[in-house]
């Protein structure tokens, strides 16, 4: 299984930027999957999570009302579209999925990864 995140750039505060990432490998529509982000010398956290067919849906406190994530089966890719950026979102962003459809906030759930695409907000 092949996850190829992309989508990133430096946008200025209270822009939007739209991440993708495609799947292959795997029948997409079994697995959750997840966004999670990573910024300079902090841990790894969770961002957004989508159930395997897209029913159901779950966001951090930190970009609930901001983001949004969803999912296109039949094209194997998922998206995170985001407005109303800020600086505090600045980090480099991955995409992971899970064996099974429901959707998880650990990343520990998650079996397999991106590579990362990073997004840079400057205020």
């Amino acid at each position: 299984v092949q996850l190829q995140a992309s989508g990133g750039g430096l946008v200025q505060a209270g822009g939007s930027l739209r991440l993708s990432c495609a799947a292959s490998g795997r029948t997409f529509s079994s697995d959750a999957m997840g966004w999670f982000r990573q910024a300079p010398g902090k841990e790894r956290e969770f961002v957004a999570a989508i159930s395997g067919i897209g029913d159901i849906t779950y966001y951090a406190d930190s970009v609930k009302g901001r983001f949004t994530i969803s999912r296109d089966n039949a094209k194997n890719t998922m998206y995170l579209q985001m407005n109303s950026l800020k600086p505090e979102d600045t980090a480099v962003y991955y995409c992971a999925a899970r064996y099974y459809s429901g959707i998880s906030y650990y990343e520990n759930n998650y079996h397999y990864w991106g590579q990362g695409t990073l997004v840079t907000v400057s205020s």
